[in-house]
């Protein structure tokens, strides 16, 4: 695709939800949830109360985020996890500097109140936008 028609193309995400977490600055955030990261609320946003009506405590759950206050501009980076690496290209890693700062996490519900969803061990800071919100595969009854 040419550089004219990439740049012509646009896609609008809207956040459905809001994370709510102790962790208000990046040094504070593990680079895995499984490294330490607290429950968090997902707030989602009213007109899609719907949407998480049958969402229930102990599910497995996909949260996209996206990270707002990545880096767009790496294309390359040491992964956080073993220093001595050389430098692999973003697509290769977790790192959450890269061209769509889109965040995955897989985590356990812990409880539904109303318009709020905990969860299990979100790496993300407070504030960050949830972009949506999906059931893991292998538990998701064939309909």
């Amino acid at each position: 695709m040419g550089e004219d028609m990439a740049a012509a193309q646009r896609y609008e995400v809207r956040p459905v939800a809001w994370v709510e977490s102790p962790l208000k600055q990046l040094a504070q955030a593990p680079n895995q949830g499984r490294e330490g990261a607290p429950p968090a609320w997902l707030a989602v946003e009213p007109d899609l109360a719907e949407a998480i009506r049958d969402l229930r405590a102990g599910q497995q759950i996909l949260v996209l985020t996206w990270l707002d206050r990545a880096r767009r501009d790496e294309l390359a980076c040491v992964p956080g996890d073993n220093p001595g690496s050389p430098p692999l290209g973003v697509f290769s890693t977790r790192s959450p500097n890269r061209p769509n700062p889109i965040g995955v996490h897989r985590a356990r519900i812990l409880a539904v109140e109303g318009l709020r969803i905990q969860v299990s061990e979100l790496e993300v800071l407070d504030r960050t936008p949830v972009i949506d919100i999906k059931p893991v595969l292998d538990q998701v009854a064939e309909r």
